[in-house]
């Protein structure tokens, strides 16, 4: 599912940035007390939290939005703001990973964000790396963790320390990270987390192209060879009536006839278990693809209904 982005309907208003667990609890309650970081008179609402790692763009932006939709005129929209070194693998972008807060936080005005969290690495991680991590289980070892093997551990054990910190009631990803948004459901699920995960639409430019901070690394010539991912998505999502494999050939051949694009994955998953479907599947499933432009390396994902062999 996709979506372009919407109209931000909210009066222009710079959020409240905060760096320290001091400065993020005197935040919460001041708004637990006055129903907003501003000194409203209406009570509280209900806390929502969009985490990122900044270099913000529209599909962060459309996250907000909706946190804003979630949490109610009278909640608080938290936007943390954070590079997590737990999930950058042995050569991968830590270091030139794009940082921009002043900017981050001027594209977040005006979009419904109450509060920004931005810590540094010592504030998350007081202790240094922490010796107790959160494990996605098999979630972790296939697709994206079999390629970023510890990824998705990382990024577990920064969503959960964040939940902590935060506090919210809804906490807002976007689809476009699919095997993520599943093991975070999973996570707050088997752990008993008192937290409504929302998923959101990916947002995708107007040829198709998924939108991701990574995205900036790629040359004129390589964005256009990146569509390839989405027109590939497209074409296995039409031959659903064919069944699985059908869907997997067809999309598999947009992506060998397209030049630059070095493919990691293309799998059609069930979109609970994230387990490769059979052959004879029916039903709702997911299209997942990863793939090397250049040396960016971009995901995207389609959902596909594959009906009953009877109806093919």
């Amino acid at each position: 599912m996709t979506t372009t982005p919407s109209g931000a309907g909210t009066a222009q208003r710079t959020p409240l940035v905060v760096r320290t667990r001091p400065e993020l609890q005197d935040a919460q309650m001041r708004w637990a007390l006055t129903g907003s970081v501003e000194g409203a008179d209406a009570g509280p609402g209900q806390r929502a939290v969009v985490m990122t790692m900044g270099a913000l763009h529209e599909g962060h932006l459309e996250l907000v939005r909706r946190a804003r939709t979630e949490a109610g005129p009278n909640g608080q929209v938290v936007v943390t703001i954070f590079v997590n070194p737990l999930q950058f693998g042995t050569g991968e972008d830590l270091e030139k990973y794009p940082r921009d807060l002043d900017g981050d936080v001027a594209k977040l005005a005006g979009v419904g964000a109450d509060v920004v969290f931005a810590p540094t690495p010592d504030v998350v991680y007081p202790d240094g790396d922490p010796v107790v991590r959160v494990s996605a289980g098999r979630i972790g070892e296939v697709l994206e963790g079999a390629s970023r093997p510890g990824h998705l551990d990382g990024v577990l054990t920064v969503v959960l320390k964040l939940m902590h910190l935060v506090r919210p009631d809804i906490a807002l990803f976007g689809e476009k990270d699919a095997q993520q948004l599943l093991a975070v459901r999973r996570m707050v699920r088997d752990l008993e987390v008192p937290v409504e995960v929302v998923g959101v639409p990916t947002v995708r430019e107007g040829d198709g192209l998924a939108l991701s901070s990574r995205n900036a690394y790629l040359s004129p010539e390589e964005r256009e060879q990146a569509l390839a991912l989405s027109r590939a998505l497209r074409a296995g999502a039409a031959a659903a009536d064919r069944g699985a494999p059908g869907v997997i050939n067809d999309a598999r051949e947009v992506l060998d006839g397209a030049d630059g694009v070095v493919v990691d994955y293309l799998a059609l998953v069930d979109p609970v278990t994230v387990d490769a479907v059979t052959d004879d599947f029916s039903g709702p499933a997911l299209l997942l693809v990863a793939a090397r432009v250049g040396s960016t390396r971009l995901i995207d994902n389609q959902a596909v209904e594959v009906p009953p062999e009877v109806q093919r």
